[in-house]
């Protein structure tokens, strides 16, 4: 396997040694951005339209992904998106901090329309993993690139299908649909530094596995 090949260079970039971010500068920008979101909240909880319009266009293909990681299907994940929104506008006078963030709560109402869905529906609530991967990646919200091409790979897909369930939806997430640190956290309900964790242990178990292929 040439030196080129997408997956060897997420495996060396993802087992490096982390480094620690505690640059002035770093925090402030998150306090500012943090500052910036809660403002928006307050003005679209105060009706303005233009204010959750910002908060639709920042949000919607985090919404997106995970509803399609859930339901594999490019229409409905778009149906059930539009109904999150939607909802999120109708409650979000109730939308309170609490400790997590705007992003949070509507992973919250996606999770709750996809439950629902599946309850009236009769259908399976859980895709597998496998099934989400091998669905085609012909939507406009999950891009072809360099690393979905190689995770299609048969030997990827069957070492990505032994990680345990946690690992797997942390590879998907991140490396498949292509989802940060912290929209991984989202929506897995854990801590950025438990997903830096959890993927530092996943791409090590497939770099274990796939040594001989990556060599």
């Amino acid at each position: 396997m040439p030196d080129s090949w997408p997956f060897s260079g997420l495996l060396a970039t993802a087992v490096a040694a982390p480094t620690r971010t505690t640059e002035p500068d770093v925090r402030e920008d998150r306090d500012a951005a943090d500052d910036d979101l809660r403002t928006l909240v307050l003005h679209a909880k105060t009706g303005d339209s233009d204010a959750f319009g910002t908060l639709y266009d920042r949000y919607v293909d985090l919404v997106y992904r995970y509803i399609y990681f859930r339901v594999g299907s490019h229409p409905l994940a778009e149906d059930l998106t539009s109904e999150t929104f939607l909802r999120a506008l109708r409650r979000i006078t109730d939308f309170t901090w609490q400790g997590r963030d705007f992003g949070a709560w509507l992973v919250t109402i996606a999770r709750n329309l996809v439950t629902d869905h599946y309850k009236s529906s009769r259908y399976r609530l859980e895709v597998s993993t496998g099934e989400v991967i091998d669905v085609p990646l012909d939507g406009p919200h999950i891009p072809e690139n360099a690393v979905v091409s190689a995770i299609i790979n048969d030997r990827v897909l069957r070492a990505v299908r032994d990680l345990n369930p946690d690992q797997q939806e942390c590879v998907v997430l991140r490396f498949l649909h292509g989802l940060s640190l912290a929209e991984t956290a989202l929506i897995m309900g854990k801590k950025s530094g438990a997903i830096k964790a959890l993927q530092f242990r996943a791409v090590r178990a497939l770099a274990r596995a796939l040594k001989h292929d990556l060599a």
